[in-house]
């Protein structure tokens, strides 16, 4: 699985490609899925462009890119939206109209009441787990592992010669991640090296502009479209076939049909 994730918290200042408002966002995500993207990150935006969790920002939001796909469409419950954790939590119980998904940085005060609702309002959790952060402690002893849609793997050095050691390191932090499916991504100079690796281990990964705005050959990405593109061949390119799948981390995490029982992360 190639999600796309359409602007993250970027703004105008980064470049006129991001989509910025409802029916920007909508039009970059079908292009996005039409260039091969299966499912959707998307941060909805006040009219000046800042992160929010309104209830009726995100039902326009939702509703245009809807109109316009239908993979499942995923939002953000990031901290910088709303810092207070009591204030977050109500505007999350107060979504009228529901993402598929939303992720939940487990760093983050709150982290677990706000995974909690979503999962009573039935949508699912994706795990944010952070590199250089101590989220993937406070979610390997979560009671919400289990029920969590996926984890998210994010590795923030942004490094290109240290981000794949990084994502390793992250890797073998989270382990067997309760047992639910892993997404690994990177961003800014550790996205496209990071990506690579997710191919190589097939698990599933993202990009988009939220992520990365350069393509691979150092040129500045036009669209998400481009992005996907691009990301699809990076993605193919990691894993060779013939190869084994390989896990990683304590314990031992299944990848594919393989299974390793070794206590160490697990290399090509």
């Amino acid at each position: 699985m190639v999600q796309v994730c359409l602007n993250g918290a970027r703004g105008a200042a980064d470049g006129a490609a991001v989509p910025l408002s409802p029916e920007a966002m909508a039009e970059s995500a079908a292009e996005a899925v039409a260039a091969g993207a299966t499912d959707i990150h998307v941060h909805p935006k006040t009219p000046c462009g800042r992160d929010t969790l309104s209830p009726r920002v995100l039902a326009v939001t939702l509703e245009a890119i809807r109109a316009r796909v239908s993979v499942p469409v995923g939002v953000t419950t990031g901290a910088w939206a709303e810092p207070d954790p009591a204030a977050r939590l109500d505007r999350v119980r107060g979504w009228t109209v529901l993402p598929d998904h939303a992720s939940v940085n487990w760093h983050e005060p709150g982290a677990e009441e706000v995974a909690a609702a979503l999962v009573d309002l039935g949508v699912g959790v994706e795990a944010g787990i952070w590199s250089g952060t101590d989220g993937a402690e406070r979610f390997a002893v979560s009671r919400l592992g289990p029920k969590v849609l996926r984890v998210l793997a994010e590795v923030t050095d942004t490094d290109a010669e240290s981000a794949v050691s990084s994502a390793w390191a992250l890797l073998s932090d989270i382990g067997s991640a309760h047992g639910r499916p892993v997404l690994l991504h990177g961003e800014d100079g550790g996205a496209w090296p990071v990506l690579r690796l997710a191919g190589q281990l097939g698990v599933a990964t993202r990009v988009g502009l939220e992520d990365v705005l350069i393509l691979p050959d150092g040129r500045r990405a036009g669209s998400n479209a481009e992005l996907v593109v691009a990301g699809l061949g990076e993605y193919g390119a990691g894993w060779l076939p013939g190869t084994r799948r390989h896990c990683w981390g304590r314990g031992g995490a299944q990848l594919g049909a393989t299974r390793c029982r070794c206590a160490h992360p697990c290399r090509p």
